[in-house]
């Protein structure tokens, strides 16, 4: 029981860290020093990306559904909860590597966006 709760825990943490690591620059779009908690989190998520590695968060969520008595699974968190929303057909390494485009891109945009309205307009100096 405890061991089903604590991977449900992971799942969601896991998730929560998905999403911070995807839209979490626009917190800069309030406080511009959300980057510095913001920019490790995107880096990590584009080397996952990019590289093809497995998050370690994946691997202690498969130990915990083994010893609750259920089965883990192969691959990755995103190939495993994600991906079977996102695309059918499963993850392909040529997808993995346009999902870390997207999620660079998306944030080049965001962080764009924060930098100017931080920047001072004409007149307020």
């Amino acid at each position: 029981m405890l061991d089903r709760l604590a991977a449900d825990t992971v799942v969601a943490l896991h998730l929560a860290f998905v999403v911070f690591a995807a839209l979490g620059g626009m917190l800069a779009w309030r406080r511009l020093a959300y980057a510095w908690v913001h920019l490790p989190a995107l880096a990590w998520a584009g080397f996952v990306e990019f590289s093809g590695t497995i998050c370690p968060l994946t691997p202690l969520e498969n130990r915990l559904r083994v010893r609750a008595g259920e089965a883990g699974y192969p691959g990755s968190f995103v190939e495993h909860y994600l991906m079977p929303v996102l695309y059918p057909a499963g993850l392909t390494p040529d997808a993995q590597k346009w999902i870390g485009a997207a999620l660079v891109a998306l944030n080049v945009a965001i962080y764009a966006v924060a930098l100017a309205r931080a920047r001072p307009r004409k007149g307020e100096r």
